[in-house]
């Protein structure tokens, strides 16, 4: 049983309600549109930001109903912006299958997700609460800003570390600062703990990215082949880091590469290795665990029991160990 396993048996009897109450945001009349929210949500998705909601909530003392519909509203993003980003990257696999871009077609991929974006914010006024309505609001514009910024690197390759983390805050650890605000707020939390907690959120998303990125660089069955980052123009954090520390000549000729976007099999595995040996693999995971004991550190002072305090650990150590 890995850490998230841990986490999930202690949460269990919520984390089944929660699925009651994401059934029955996304029921639908229509045949075709409950066929493809179907096959949206019948994925191996981890639920993480469900996860954090509800132990974020039973840190700070309750879990009530709005906790859930806020539950809700955060996955129904998440799972928004996967469907759409796959139709912007052309993706064919999502999770070890066929995408919703690939089974149906492009337009029906960007019009469920607009379906599940419009379904969110619908969830987030049942948490009758205008703070996490303002939240909601902002993440969503934060999201569509990531994906923009994302888009104009690729397109311009632009190599910039800032740049690289300006955009995974938007894209990702947005999304974590959001889940654990929602928990906090409807867990009653004050707001000096709400703050404090958001920036919990920050670093967990920061380093989900980090290893999500680092995942590219190996062969491992992660639900995307390996390279498939470079191929779709997104120069992450370990190339970051080599292009920087390489030689002059050698960083030249892989620059050259990538700005050519004509990559061939053999290309990709060059840019590979030329990360790990430059140590750009290695910087990603340095990056990653000088996070991680900030957010030890930051745990260690949070005003909660012992068992709500391994519980959160073990969601860190999670992030940097997970196999996918």
């Amino acid at each position: 049983m890995d850490q998230s396993e841990v986490i999930k048996d202690f949460l269990q009897e919520e984390l089944f309600l929660f699925e009651d109450y994401l059934n029955v945001s996304t029921k639908s009349d229509n045949p075709r549109l409950s066929e493809m929210i179907t096959y949206v949500f019948n994925t191996n998705g981890k639920r993480l930001r469900p996860t954090l909601v509800l132990l974020t909530a039973k840190a700070c003392g309750r879990i009530i109903p709005e906790t859930y519909h806020g539950a809700v509203t955060v996955e129904l993003l998440h799972t928004a912006t996967l469907v759409h980003d796959d139709v912007i990257d052309k993706s064919d696999i999502r999770r070890g299958r066929r995408s919703v871009n690939a089974v149906y077609d492009n337009t029906q991929a960007v019009l469920i997700g607009d379906y599940l974006l419009s379904t969110a914010l619908a969830e987030s006024v049942k948490t009758r609460n205008l703070e996490i309505i303002r939240i909601i609001s902002e993440l969503g514009k934060n999201l569509a800003e990531g994906e923009l910024n994302q888009f104009s690197l690729a397109n311009e390759v632009i190599i910039d570390e800032d740049a690289y983390f300006d955009v995974i805050d938007k894209k990702t650890a947005s999304l974590m600062r959001a889940s654990i605000a929602i928990g906090a707020l409807t867990g009653g939390a004050e707001k000096e703990l709400v703050t404090r907690l958001t920036h919990m959120g920050s670093i967990l998303g920061v380093c989900f990215q980090i290893r999500d990125d680092i995942f590219d660089y190996f062969q491992a069955d992660v639900g995307k082949p390996t390279g498939n980052d470079i191929k779709e123009g997104k120069i992450t954090l370990p190339l970051i880091h080599a292009l920087r520390q390489a030689p002059e000549s050698l960083s030249t000729e892989m620059l050259q590469l990538i700005r050519s976007k004509a990559y061939t099999d053999d290309d990709i595995e060059d840019l590979l290795l030329f990360a790990k040996e430059q140590g750009g693999v290695a910087y990603a995971f340095e990056k990653m665990d000088r996070l991680l004991a900030e957010g030890e550190e930051l745990i260690s002072n949070l005003p909660f029991d012992e068992s709500i305090k391994v519980l959160m650990r073990l969601f860190l150590s999670y992030l940097r160990d997970r196999s996918y």
